[in-house]
């Protein structure tokens, strides 16, 4: 297939001239939110925020700046996303560089850090004793990071197959100045994972290999296959991670994403890690267009 490439520009630019110019060529080609990604795009490269841009529409656009939101506009064309260009990406509120490497986190896990959040209020402990947390499959170390710096009183540790993975992990711990309380280690699922611990959370891989291809380009060509490949039924690594998920999370919850329509296989899988013969506890969390977004359990009920 044909990817579209930016017309050249000859002569200048104002800061309006340019939005107005990436503006019609994201949307002639088919783009999403072309106005959006337009001004994201020329904000960035000229090194304004979003509220600079509007208040500076006359503001000239030298030529190595034309150069670089040419460069932008043609890897949009491609779908590359915004946030791959630009090399981060918005979080509950933080700002977290991501990479190739690395999952762009979505809206949707936030749901997941709101569940984290009330399942913890609700613990009955030690207010002195730290919050204990594990990130299983890290990446940009955004659920992890969000979690300690939402809970002072906290410490963690993120796991991740990458090392490249977990080099972004380390400087985005440093940038949201959590850093001393939390660890990465490269680590696969629970393997050579001791715990206890009091909070276990997880954003598996959960697409069914057959559908990856069916993919939109923006996730399909530019997440790691790593990060999405659960296998032929989306389910592979709920269930490497419930193998263990008793030793290491004895008392308190595990919370995972799921794709949509997974939440009652997932359920199931969870069901099935027991302390002897008790029943866990299961809850589901819902996202803001009311898909069941997240499972957690916890080993008694």
């Amino acid at each position: 297939m044909h990817t579209p490439t930016c017309e050249r520009v000859t002569g200048s630019w104002t800061a309006s001239e340019a939005v107005v110019f990436a503006t019609r060529q994201l949307r002639e080609a088919g783009i999403e939110s072309p106005g959006l990604d337009a001004r994201l795009l020329v904000g960035a490269a000229l090194g304004l925020r979003a509220e600079q841009l509007i208040a500076r529409p006359d503001l000239p656009v030298g030529p190595e700046a034309q150069k670089t939101i040419e460069g932008y506009l043609n890897r949009r064309l491609a779908h590359e996303p915004v946030s791959r260009i630009l090399g981060s990406r918005g979080f509950y509120g933080r700002m977290f560089e991501i990479s190739p490497a690395t999952l762009d986190p979505r809206p949707e896990t936030e749901t997941l850090i709101e569940a984290a959040l009330g399942l913890v209020n609700e613990r009955k402990s030690d207010p002195a004793k730290p919050i204990r947390i594990l990130d299983i499959g890290t990446g940009s170390g955004c659920l992890l990071i969000t979690l300690l710096a939402e809970l002072p009183n906290s410490i963690g540790l993120g796991t991740d197959i990458s090392v490249e993975a977990l080099e972004i992990a380390r400087r985005n711990a440093l940038k949201h100045a959590v850093k001393s309380r939390a660890e990465f280690r490269l680590a696969r699922s629970l393997e050579g994972i001791a715990g206890p611990f009091d909070l276990v959370v997880a954003n598996p891989p959960y697409i069914p290999t057959g559908d990856i291809e069916g993919l939109a380009p923006e996730v399909r060509d530019f997440d790691p296959r790593s990060a999405l490949d659960g296998g032929v039924d989306g389910l592979d690594v709920y269930r490497e991670i419930a193998k263990n998920l008793v030793r290491v999370v004895p008392e308190g919850w595990a919370i995972f994403e799921v794709g949509a329509g997974q939440a009652t296989a997932v359920a199931k899988i969870l069901d099935e890690c027991r302390v002897e013969t008790a029943r866990p506890q299961i809850r589901t969390f819902r996202d803001l267009l009311g898909v069941d977004r997240c499972v957690a359990w916890k080993a008694r009920s």
